[in-house]
């Protein structure tokens, strides 16, 4: 039977869902939070992580101090030591005057560290310093400054793995993961899907003033066919694009499919065998480039069935492509079918999200923020691959 207590942070914090892991999160975010223990919440991007350190926040005893929510992945690398810890007036071009950083502001209560993976060296050495002895320094300044505040850090991103590729310090790692909690996603969560469908088609009916959707049976199967890369931040946002624009309030599957183009490629069972965190998380920006590869592979591999083909009398020995005929002098040159697989195999993922970013950015007229929008990563991450390959 499930804790009154978890009950009540639902409630207040308007969580829907019945899943065990889900209520397993809740109990370790009531259980640590009369603490001042640091605690690294996992999960992937959409699955509600932003309300867990308001539960830890609320129900401790720093309750009544400031709680300060910050996304590090929103802050460009330049300022981020300034808006943590805060500067002296004249330590930097823009320092006009005397600011007080988030450390200094929120003493005595909380700071929510979001993206926390995104942090620069730099910055997670201060930072380590605080976690250690609760010490910090302003910009431009060398008088050590006291603060007590409990640090919650998020993370989208394998930590782990950044540990190995040198972009996060381990002892820092250690160090925000006294109490680990992990938030599962909306695949491994089949039971709430159509539970948190209801609630979502209700609110938008109410804030709307319209009857609120309802599925067919065939309808409910293929949602909880889906597997929800987007998690519940996806699921809301459909319900609520299906709400307002469909007239007729009753989804069959086949309307579904209109909204989750998707849905029809979907093979796998919702329910997901359990994986390993280096599985399960997985960072956004490498996945498209690791797509734009697939693709270029692709098209080497159907160059080799061509040359094959040729090879083989299948085609033709004249043969027009792209308006440049293939006589039997040029066929008899014979292409070398191991020089195309050589391209095949040492296509490099740096240059091709080297070309990407370039493409990118010339897109957008050089605009940095419109860039990393359309290569769905932060801004800072742009900034340090654009300062990492060279780009103009």
């Amino acid at each position: 039977m499930i804790r009154n207590e978890i009950q009540q942070v639902k409630q207040r914090f308007g969580i829907i869902g019945n899943n065990a892991d889900l209520n397993r999160a809740i109990d370790t975010a009531l259980q640590v939070a009369p603490t001042d223990l640091s605690v690294l919440i996992n999960g992937e991007s959409g699955v509600g992580k932003e309300v867990f350190p308001q539960i830890i926040h609320q129900n401790s005893p720093r309750k009544h101090a400031q709680y300060i929510a910050v996304n590090c992945g929103a802050i460009p690398e330049g300022t981020i030591d300034s808006e943590l810890f805060g500067h002296e007036k004249g330590s930097f071009t823009d320092a006009k005057d005397l600011r007080k950083g988030y450390f200094e502001v929120a003493d005595g209560g909380t700071i929510f560290l979001d993206e926390v993976g995104e942090l620069p060296l730099a910055t997670q050495v201060r930072l380590l310093r605080v976690l250690e002895s609760g010490e910090f320094m302003k910009v431009g300044s060398s008088k050590v400054q006291k603060t007590n505040v409990r640090i919650v850090a998020a993370t989208n991103v394998n930590l782990s793995e950044a540990i190995t590729n040198h972009k996060f310090r381990e002892d820092l790692y250690y160090r925000l993961s006294t109490v680990p909690i992990r938030i599962p996603p909306l695949r491994e969560r089949q039971e709430d899907v159509l539970l948190l469908f209801r609630k979502f088609a209700s609110d938008c009916a109410e804030k709307y003033r319209m009857p609120a959707i309802t599925l067919t049976d065939d309808a409910k199967q293929l949602l909880l066919s889906y597997r929800w890369p987007g998690n519940v931040r996806e699921l809301k946002n459909i319900v609520e694009r299906i709400s307002v624009i469909e007239e007729t309030r009753e989804i069959t599957a086949e309307t579904l499919k209109y909204h989750i183009p998707n849905l029809t490629m979907e093979k796998l069972p919702a329910l997901a065998p359990r994986l390993t965190d280096e599985q399960k998380v997985f960072n956004s920006e490498r996945e498209i480039l690791y797509q734009v590869l697939f693709d270029m592979k692709k098209d080497v591999n159907d160059l080799k069935k061509l040359v094959h083909d040729i090879m083989g009398g299948n085609i033709p020995a004249v043969h027009a492509v792209d308006s440049e005929i293939y006589t039997p002098a040029t066929v008899h040159q014979k292409p070398n079918i191991q020089d195309a697989e050589t391209v095949e195999e040492t296509l490099s993922l740096d240059d091709v999200e080297k070309d990407v970013i370039r493409k990118a950015l010339e897109r957008h007229n050089g605009r940095r923020k419109n860039a990393a929008a359309d290569l769905q990563i932060s801004e800072r991450t742009l900034y340090r691959k654009i300062r990492e390959y060279g780009i103009e």
